[in-house]
């Protein structure tokens, strides 16, 4: 390495050590959302598998709060530190496919100033696990290119495994990979090669107690992921939402350089034929069944977690090695110029905005409702109804308001969720005498003021909480004595998937 390769190399890893820095800062201020507190309770009991999702967000929040307790900042450290791991093989992925530093450097860059991987990182959701095995395999069949070395697709595979570990998403790579390895003469010597077969073996191994664990559960999660967007739900209209929310989730600069440098890969205008074909299959293959389900079904922005590698090395290769005609040449310049300095700032805002509501004069906004602004507060007014009244548990009628009271009321307090006991199954129930009560429900106010009337004697109810995120209500939660169980306290209901 050169001495100019180096400090290419040293000014990248002082970038993204700043912007980790950042999301550790923003992260130690900003309440815990629904989702993490849920995936917080999982972490409290590992196992195979979940209702919802694989298990590497519960192992990545075990780990956090092993170090750093159960505080919010326990519960993201990890996920943010795995930015680390992320930017080192995006960075050798633009160096092995392209040839260049700079390419590989701005990869990395760009990559952790998009708001997919700095609020994904921080926001601790299977998204961020992914993001780092999705880089870790663009890194790996890079390797397989370089190298022509076979033992590489053991690499391959291990980091397919860690991918499907983190989300079902990540089965879209197997058809990324052969339609690559077809589509390039050279390559196709590996479908008659052991090697192949033995990095999906290698895959299939780590994603084995995710099988396993749906084989005794009824496939419930594979159902329930797989079977989101049915053909007979025609309903065009959420391919509108596709480009805008993508485009904010890149930082618009970002897009910008990302949608310039697919252009060029798909014109053979930037790099080698084999590395041009790798970005496109491990972009498009997955962004194209993204099309197909937005016809059906709304698509979260979050989903397109894993195409964000090859996005990032595609502006990269836009920004440094593509020759453009000069009025292009001028929004390339501008865009690697402010990249950066707009991709912070808009993190930085909104931060702002969701702990505070500042920016949009304290009125609704959409993060209001996920993240747990208020909850301090909330849950030492319901610690307080509960202490007075004397109720052994505290009941909740969905899962984000079970993983917010299990999150911010006193450890060891009983906390449960009445219905969709599907969610708890890898968790214990309370035992019977924290059920016999009085028990506190809580749950948002409703027209209904006395409910679960047919499994409990006598339904009271003693008063209601408000969250606030300064001078906004932002819900207003009801809060119920429950006296004398008729029977079991649970709807055991079997999910929808079941039925």
């Amino acid at each position: 390495m050169t001495s100019n390769e180096a400090r290419v190399a040293l000014n990248t890893g002082l970038a993204i050590l700043a912007l980790i820095a950042l999301r550790l800062i923003a992260a130690a201020f900003t309440p815990i959302t629904f989702d993490e507190a849920y995936y917080w309770m999982w972490s409290k009991h590992l196992a195979g598998g979940y209702y919802d999702h694989p298990p590497m967000v519960a192992v990545v929040i075990r780990l956090g709060t092993l170090i750093a307790g159960d505080t919010e900042f326990g519960v993201r450290l990890v996920s943010i530190l795995l930015a680390l791991p992320m930017s080192w093989a995006i960075y050798q992925a633009g160096a092995i496919l392209f040839g260049s530093r700079r390419v590989a450097a701005s990869s990395a860059v760009l990559l952790n100033i998009t708001l997919m991987a700095a609020v994904g990182t921080m926001i601790v959701t299977p998204d961020a696990p992914l993001l780092v095995a999705s880089s870790l395999l663009l890194f790996a069949l890079a390797k397989v290119l370089q190298t022509g070395r076979g033992v590489w697709w053991l690499a391959v595979g291990a980091a397919a495994g860690c991918a499907l570990l983190s989300k079902y998403t990540a089965l879209f790579f197997g058809p990324a990979i052969l339609i690559w390895l077809i589509a390039v003469p050279k390559l196709r010597h590996w479908l008659v090669s052991p090697w192949l077969y033995l990095g999906g073996l290698v895959a299939l191994a780590l994603f084995a107690p995710v099988i396993l664990w749906n084989a005794d559960h009824h496939w419930v999660s594979f159902i329930k992921q797989m079977g989101r967007a049915r053909i007979e739900d025609f309903r065009p209209v959420y391919i509108a939402e596709l480009l805008p929310t993508q485009i904010a989730f890149a930082t618009p600069l970002v897009w910008v350089l990302g949608a310039m440098g697919l252009y060029a890969l798909f014109r053979s205008r930037a790099g080698a034929p084999p590395a041009r074909a790798l970005v496109n299959a491990m972009f498009w293959i997955i962004v194209a069944y993204f099309v197909w389900h937005s016809l059906h079904a709304r698509v979260e922005a979050n989903w397109f977690a894993p195409v964000y590698p090859a996005f990032a090395v595609a502006a990269a290769v836009a920004a440094h090695l593509v020759q453009w005609q000069p009025r292009w040449q001028r929004l390339v310049d501008f865009c690697r110029r402010w990249a950066v300095p707009s991709g912070v700032l808009m993190f930085v805002l909104l931060v702002v905005q969701a702990d505070t509501g500042m920016l949009s004069g304290y009125r609704r906004d959409a993060t209001v409702r996920s993240i747990g602004i208020g909850w301090h507060q909330t849950a030492d007014a319901i610690e307080a109804a509960r202490a007075r009244m004397g109720a052994t548990c505290v009941l909740a009628s969905d899962y984000g308001t079970t993983g917010w009271l299990a999150f911010y009321l006193p450890k060891g307090t009983c906390v449960t969720q009445h219905s969709q006991r599907f969610r708890w199954v890898n968790m214990p129930v309370p035992d019977a005498a924290q059920l016999a009560g009085p028990l506190l429900y809580v749950r948002e106010v409703l027209r209904d003021d006395a409910p679960l009337k047919d499994k409990f004697v006598r339904v009271e109810k003693i008063g209601e909480v408000e969250r606030k995120r300064g001078p906004l209500v932002i819900e207003t939660y009801a809060l119920h004595l429950m006296h004398g169980p008729k029977g079991d306290v649970f709807d055991r209901t079997p999910p929808p998937e079941l039925r």
